[in-house]
């Protein structure tokens, strides 16, 4: 039993050092694949569960004089008290950290922004539009064909290859979602 445990304990930790070391480089070439199932199953809380389940069972296999039934039963609760505490003190928070300000130029439809750079009725000009952690500038081309004067606002109509069509912006046709 004994060499199952000492096992269970060099697979956690190689797998600790190797992810310390590589994951990173591992995740980038995977592209940032991630197992489908709860979070309670990510690979780095059964690794923490395989290394408490092989540590626990060394150390009651050699320092009690329990039976081979009880410290396997001891070993598991062991682990799972293990998998929990990695989940809720490392996995749950660092994923409740992950805040980002990017955004989708898609998700730019229906904003409201300002012309920065007149947009003349063919060709391109600038908007800018306000977004989480501040203000974006993107190219933009007048959806209804008509020149459109610096400073003035802008709804974004659509997108095409990176491009806004913005027109006019009436104040009285509907309400400012995000005022600048």
């Amino acid at each position: 039993m004994e060499t199952l445990y000492w096992t269970c304990l060099i697979i956690g930790a190689v797998y600790a050092l190797f992810s310390l070391l590589f994951g990173d480089l591992l995740g980038d070439v995977l592209g940032g694949l991630e197992l489908p199932g709860p979070d309670v199953f990510k690979p780095v809380v059964l690794a923490g569960m395989v290394t408490v389940f092989g540590g626990a069972g060394i150390l009651l296999a050699r320092y009690t004089d329990m039976s081979i039934g009880v410290e396997l039963l001891l070993s598991i609760l062991a682990a799972i008290a293990g998998a929990l505490f990695v989940f809720f003190v490392y996995v749950k928070p660092m994923e409740n950290s992950e805040v980002s300000t990017s955004y989708s130029i898609r998700e730019m439809i229906g904003r409201i922004g300002e012309v920065t750079i007149p947009v003349p009725g063919e060709g391109y000009g600038e908007v800018m539009i306000k977004v989480a952690g501040g203000n974006t500038v993107h190219i933009a081309s007048s959806f209804e064909h008509s020149p459109i004067a610096a400073g003035v606002r802008v709804v974004i109509v659509e997108e095409s290859a990176g491009v806004l069509a913005v027109a006019e912006f009436e104040q009285g046709l509907a309400a400012d979602p995000a005022p600048l």
